[in-house]
């Protein structure tokens, strides 16, 4: 089996599952999104039975995962999983759609009717873009001048997604959140993201400590993977002061460096490993 590992950073996920796709035997070609070209008019010409898309840029990731598909390659995650996990507006409603919980969310897009829905909502809030990762432009506010500032922050901004105002309940975390990792159907292992921020991100300084979950945790864990499409997928959720377990966001090309240091547990073996049974089912 040849199998393809589509990336723009060269990262310690992508390092890790390049080793165990040859340490289980399979051929490896590594693909550099940035410096390659894809045929979109004719047929391909591409041997690879398999190609893991792991760029960071979304829109890299999107379009590379698209193209790869039409010339007949299984990719994973595909265009339609990254799509449904990359855009949280789209991601909260099929969450929702299928009754999986989530923090009620809003989408407004002028200042006027922001405030409205933070009204219906009640502060704190938490705005966030609906394109983006590692915590970063995500904002609270703790009150309504506080919500202006951040709005008229946002409608400054070059990029037109920041003129679509996503409005989001804040949820008090007990000091940390939970990184369940979603892997064809199974969750085989999860971490607890630890901070005093409000924002759990690692990428933010967070601590990661093993988590073990409960039946009824894992249960979420794969109806959230399930619903945005399968694969291989990290599912964030959030515990609230009432007892609640929400679903916060789902990513589609997700890392897992320190999931690996903290609990030992090799997961690029088993992403790898079980990637290759699903497709030969």
């Amino acid at each position: 089996m040849r199998i393809g590992l589509a990336y723009d950073l060269l990262r310690w996920e992508e390092k890790s599952l390049a080793y165990a796709i040859k340490d289980l035997g399979y051929t490896l070609e590594l693909i550099r999104v940035p410096e390659s070209v894809f045929q979109l008019t004719e047929p391909g010409n591409n041997e690879l039975d398999l190609v893991f898309e792991r760029c960071v840029s979304f829109y890299r990731a999107l379009a590379s995962s698209l193209a790869l598909q039409e010339q007949g390659i299984p990719v994973v995650n595909s265009f339609d999983v990254i799509r449904n996990c990359g855009d949280k507006m789209f991601t909260t409603m099929v969450l929702a759609k299928k009754g999986i919980p989530v923090p009620r969310t809003m989408i407004a897009f002028d200042r006027e009717r922001a405030l409205d829905a933070a009204k219906k909502i009640g502060y704190p809030v938490v705005v966030k873009p609906i394109h983006g990762s590692w915590g970063r432009m995500i904002a609270k506010a703790d009150d309504e001048s506080s919500l202006l500032d951040i709005i008229d922050f946002r409608e400054n901004m070059p990029s037109p997604h920041f003129q679509i105002h996503y409005i989001q309940e804040f949820i008090r975390k007990p000091g940390r959140d939970i990184r369940a990792y979603y892997v064809w159907g199974e969750v085989p292992v999860a971490i607890y993201r630890v901070s005093q921020n409000w924002k759990t991100n690692t990428a933010l300084g967070a601590r990661a400590e093993p988590a073990s979950l409960d039946e009824n945790l894992k249960e979420l864990v794969i109806k959230a993977g399930d619903a945005l499409g399968g694969g291989v997928l990290g599912v964030d959720l959030m515990e609230g002061e009432d007892g609640r377990v929400l679903v916060s966001e789902v990513n589609a090309v997700v890392e897992f460096k320190n999931t690996v240091r903290v609990t030992g547990y090799d997961l690029p073996r088993k992403i790898v490993s079980s990637t290759v049974e699903a497709l030969r089912r």
